[in-house]
Parts: C-alpha cells; sequence; structure tokens
C-alpha cells in the first residue's frame, strides 16, 4: 500500500532537501504536496488526507503545531525544525518524531524506521506507547515545579461584551463555548452569541481548567454544558452541547481529553 505524505517549510530549498532525502531512503514514499506556509499546510491536508505530514514548525499564517492541533483526520505528524524548545509541544500534538535541522541522512532513517513501525500498527490510536514514552522523557527535562509558587491568577467570572451601545455583563457559566472567528471571539450562551477581542490563548490561560477545555485551536468548551459525543466513520470526534443546535468538532490532540466518554 503507498504512502502519502506532505512536507511543509517556508524554505522551498530546504523542502526539496528533505523530499530528495526521503525518495532516496523510503522509494515508496509518495510525496503529494510541498506547502510553504501553515495555512496552505493545513487546506491540503484537510484536501488530500495524506497519511503523514512533515512540518516545519515556524511557519507564516500558522505555526506547525497549530496545523498539527487542527488536524481532523488520520494524518500523522512529524516536526522539521531549527529550534529545539518546542519538543515538549510536538510530542503533547501526537507527533511520531521530532527531527532538527540540519536533518542528517542517519536521523531520518531512524524517522523512516520509527513511521514504518507506527503505521504498521493501524489499529493502534494516535500517540502510542512509544510517543508516550518520548513525551515522559522530554518532560522530565523541565525544571520541577516550585511547591512556593503561588496558587495562580484569579479565574475569569465575568465576560464583558458590547452590542451596540449596551454592554452585556455576561456569567462564564452560561458560557457554552468560546469561539475565534476572524478578529474577534465568540461567546455562544443559549440565548445569544456575543463578540470580544480578548484571544482564545488569553482565555484558556484565565478560565477555571477544571471547567473549560479547549477542544480545538479555535475552541473552548464549558464541560457543564456538555451532552455527549460521537465519532464519525472517520473516528473524528463531535461534542454536542446543551441548548446548542451544531456539534464542536474535537482536534485529534485534545481527543484523549474525552477517551472515558
Amino acid at each position: 500500500m503507498t504512502t502519502r505524505a506532505l512536507i511543509a517549510d517556508d524554505e522551498p530549498h530546504l523542502a526539496r532537501a528533505l523530499q530528495a532525502e526521503l525518495a532516496a531512503l523510503w522509494p515508496e514514499l509518495q510525496v503529494v504536496a510541498v506547502a510553504r506556509n501553515g495555512v496552505e499546510a493545513a487546506e491540503r491536508i484537510a484536501a488530500l488526507q495524506p497519511e503523514l505530514a512533515f512540518l516545519d514548525i515556524q511557519m507564516p499564517g500558522l505555526s506547525g503545531l497549530e496545523v498539527a492541533q487542527g488536524i481532523e483526520g488520520t494524518t500523522r505528524v512529524v516536526f522539521v525544525t531549527a529550534y529545539d524548545e518546542y519538543a515538549v509541544q510536538a510530542f503533547e500534538a501526537e507527533a511520531v518524531d521530532y527531527v532538527l535541522k540540519p536533518v542528517s541522512r542517519e536521523r531520518l532513517q531512524r524517522t523512516v524506521q520509527r513511521i514504518r513501525r507506527t503505521l504498521a500498527a493501524p489499529s493502534a490510536e494516535p500517540g502510542g506507547l512509544e510517543e508516550t514514552r518520548l513525551l515522559a522523557a522530554l518532560q522530565r527535562l523541565l525544571p520541577a515545579p516550585n511547591p512556593r509558587a503561588s496558587a495562580g491568577p484569579e479565574r475569569l467570572r465575568w465576560v464583558r461584551a458590547s452590542t451596540g451601545d449596551i454592554t452585556h455583563q455576561i456569567d462564564v457559566s452560561e458560557v457554552l463555548f468560546f469561539r475565534a472567528d476572524d478578529k474577534y471571539t465568540c461567546v455562544q450562551t443559549t440565548q445569544a452569541e456575543y463578540l470580544i477581542r480578548t484571544p482564545i490563548a488569553e482565555l484558556v490561560a484565565s478560565l477555571d481548567p477544571a471547567v473549560f477545555v479547549q477542544v480545538h485551536r479555535s475552541t473552548i468548551v464549558n464541560l457543564q454544558h456538555l451532552a455527549g459525543t460521537r465519532r464519525d466513520a472517520a473516528s473524528r470526534l463531535f461534542l454536542r452541547i446543551k441548548g446548542h443546535a451544531h456539534e464542536l468538532p474535537v482536534s485529534r490532540a485534545y481527543v484523549p481529553l474525552f477517551r472515558a466518554m
């Protein structure tokens, strides 16, 4: 069976070099697209659904991490980057491997071997035992938490949103979900939708993590309003929210949060 791959790198000569090395090490691999930025990579992955995506991390539009978090199919990811500070985040995004530039043939060969082992076990879910061990090893390199550190910032309890001349004071317990929409963030309640300028990244840091969880790079859900989950024929996970007619997709990186459901 042919394995299809996408390569994304904003430096074309590096993308060509990686493609040439892969052709030498894995002749059966078919590179179906080469993307020059994160937005193009996300679009091509969604359209082509390749088995593999070799992603640079720092790219225009969307980073490789954001592209990986937005994948809703079965595409597995290998990060190829010049920066090693993203390693833990890479494995949290369920990468098969994380390769530093400049990529040597010996290192890439180990990556190819790891990918083949992963693809040879199609019943295994992304983020299997090998990735779990790698993530654990990386996390051991991080500094231990300071027991004297403060309990953290006070959690957000109210959201202020304006509609015309009226400013609404919204209790966050009434919010079904937050979703990024172009320059704004939509605040959805059972009664109405409001717009605020606070970005998703800032919201997720200020909300109570026991109640609000990020399920997509653009969506934060209030678990108190979760009605259930559904998987489609491609094993993609969707959330059903009380008081809301439409389901919300869960990115692959966040699926483990709902594994017990």
